[in-house]
């Protein structure tokens, strides 16, 4: 049956979206009145249009994030173990989620199931929901006969990267809190402090020290061209973001990402984690080699490595071996190339992928801990060392005054 989205106004005359099911958008428009409503609009849910405006790509219409695309696989592999249809198991996952978001999503799905398509043609129809990795993984499940066993399987990977993500996102946060309240220590002291500094010592008849001259200087800059250096920030940003859309200069600046040291070898681990990781769920669900190469250059996010990808995918079509197509491009840790080189010679590849997965995972988790560790007293350090300067700028003109006084 398929899935009308609707808004109108109920008897408090207060507006009222939501999704039913009806056999036509007429049938909708009643069962709408019949709960004493007034529909304003009925139209069938379908969200694989593209975004037009700048509000439609803001907006999360559409969209599933990581932690609702875990949990409804999560959903629907327990309830198809269970027993239940496909279709009878998507209307209870639509019941159960909080979201009319999802609960849209959802139904849409549903509604296709119900006109006879399969569960992957049917999230095809949401796009933006289920990428390709997800619609791929699940029409695999339905070949093989073992549907609920491969949503399980993309269920714990969607889940172990939603850790992932958690685990860096919540790293980051002392940093950027600590980088933040230094920016507005560094503010304070230059448009409070050294002003007032600057009148005491404008009334002595001595020239001050190098230091103070400098700090008095910066403060002087800081109150007058404030504004005119976050106008520059600001077009600076919007400039290169305008830039980025540009895939020439998207891939220059991904190349000299990559040679960044530090920010380098954790954009390689990441990327390395998604390859193995994806190459696991879709070999696992029997989806062919060449063809889970080529989803899987949709969620490396480098363009460099992507490139390398798809070459990579393009040798292996050719009759090529896996690891020496990526060892090739230079850009995958001997580790992860070893481990994909055993797998190949004792055909459990799958198994090796998955344990390649995991330990770029624990790379990335300790690497990124250990940056984060640096990074934290780095900032102290640094706003440490400007609050010095600024004491010693106001402590250097004191001294002076003293020994010129004896």
């Amino acid at each position: 049956m398929p899935a009308f989205e609707y808004r109108s106004l109920d008897q408090n005359g207060k507006v009222k979206k939501g999704v039913v099911e009806a056999d036509s958008a007429r049938q909708a428009r009643q069962q709408i009145k019949g709960r004493g409503w007034v529909p304003l609009e009925v139209s069938a849910s379908r969200e694989n249009k593209q975004p037009k405006g700048l509000a439609d790509r803001l907006s999360l219409t559409g969209r599933l994030k990581l932690a609702e695309q875990a949990l409804v696989t999560r959903q629907l592999a327990t309830l198809i173990r269970g027993g239940l249809p496909v279709e009878q198991a998507l209307a209870a996952v639509a019941r159960q989620t909080e979201q009319p978001r999802v609960e849209r999503i959802i139904l849409g799905v549903r509604s296709r199931v119900m006109e006879g398509f399969g569960l992957a043609a049917s999230m095809a129809e949401f796009p933006r929901a289920f990428p390709e990795l997800y619609r791929a993984t699940v029409a695999a499940g339905e070949q093989s006969g073992h549907l609920e066993q491969v949503l399980e399987q993309l269920s714990d990977y969607l889940e172990t990267r939603q850790d992932t993500g958690r685990s860096v996102s919540q790293a980051m946060v002392y940093p950027a809190f600590i980088m933040g309240f230094s920016v507005l220590v560094i503010i304070f002291l230059m448009s409070f402090v050294v002003p007032k500094m600057a009148e005491v010592f404008n009334n002595m008849d001595q020239q001050l020290p190098l230091l103070t001259r400098i700090t008095i200087g910066a403060s002087e800059f800081v109150q007058n061209w404030l504004w005119l250096i976050v106008l520059l920030a600001v077009v600076a940003v919007v400039a290169f973001l305008r830039a980025m859309r540009q895939p020439a200069f998207r891939k220059r600046v991904h190349i000299q990402l990559l040679a960044i040291p530090v920010v380098g070898a954790l954009i390689r681990t990441a990327d390395s984690a998604r390859l193995a990781g994806t190459l696991a769920i879709l070999s696992r669900s029997g989806v062919p080699l060449v063809e889970a190469l080529g989803i899987c250059t949709q969620v490396v996010g480098n363009i460099a490595i992507r490139e390398s990808v798809a070459d990579a995918t393009r040798q292996v079509r050719e009759g090529g071996s896996l690891s020496k197509a990526l060892e090739r491009s230079g850009w995958f840790s001997p580790m992860l190339v070893q481990m994909i080189a055993s797998g190949e010679q004792s055909g459990e590849l799958e198994q090796m992928l998955l344990r390649a997965a995991d330990y770029q995972e624990r790379n990335l988790a300790s690497s990124v801990q250990a940056m984060v560790n640096l990074l934290g007293p780095v900032m102290l350090l640094a706003m440490a060392g400007v609050v010095m300067l600024v004491v010693l700028s106001v402590i250097l003109p004191m001294l002076n005054l003293n020994s010129f006084a004896t």
